[in-house]
């Protein structure tokens, strides 16, 4: 099995990091890993142009197609992300933003083969799940426009 682990916070040492490296090494045992930040990728802003509704493609040319051919790769993806103000950090929901060519929310739409399966952990301090909460539905919402 191919497992992708994205550290979803521009940190590399901090403590989403090392939620990583720890489930990376649990995985490496049985599968194929891959372990990578999203820091290490130059993604733009959405532009709003919406040229990509008509295209399937977009206008801005980065790290966004090298980071989606990493969720090609992959047969399992997960995602740790901290909380953020509440949220993802700002720099997955870029990329999150970018990925409209590959959404199922028009036509015509890239694709990304299916059979995927996303997985979702959130770190926080403090009390209530209601931060974690937050981050797990705009990660699952995220993988559920994905076709």
């Amino acid at each position: 099995m191919k497992i992708l682990v994205i550290n979803c916070s521009p940190v590399r040492n901090g403590a989403t990091a090392e939620i990583v490296n720890i489930v990376s090494s649990y995985m490496e045992k049985e599968n194929e890993v891959k372990s990578i930040c999203i820091d290490d990728y130059n993604i733009q802003f959405c532009k709003g142009c919406r040229t990509c509704h008509q295209t399937a493609r977009c206008i801005l040319k980065d790290d966004t197609t090298k980071l989606i051919s990493e969720y090609e790769w992959a047969d399992k993806i997960i995602s740790v992300s901290p909380s953020y103000w509440a949220d993802i950090p700002g720099q997955f929901k870029v990329f999150i933003d970018r990925c409209t060519p590959w959404c199922n929310t028009h036509e015509p739409h890239a694709t990304i083969p299916e059979g995927k399966h996303g997985y979702v952990i959130a770190l926080r301090t403090g009390p209530g799940m209601g931060e974690c909460e937050k981050i797990i539905g705009s990660i699952e919402h995220f993988y559920g426009t994905l076709r």
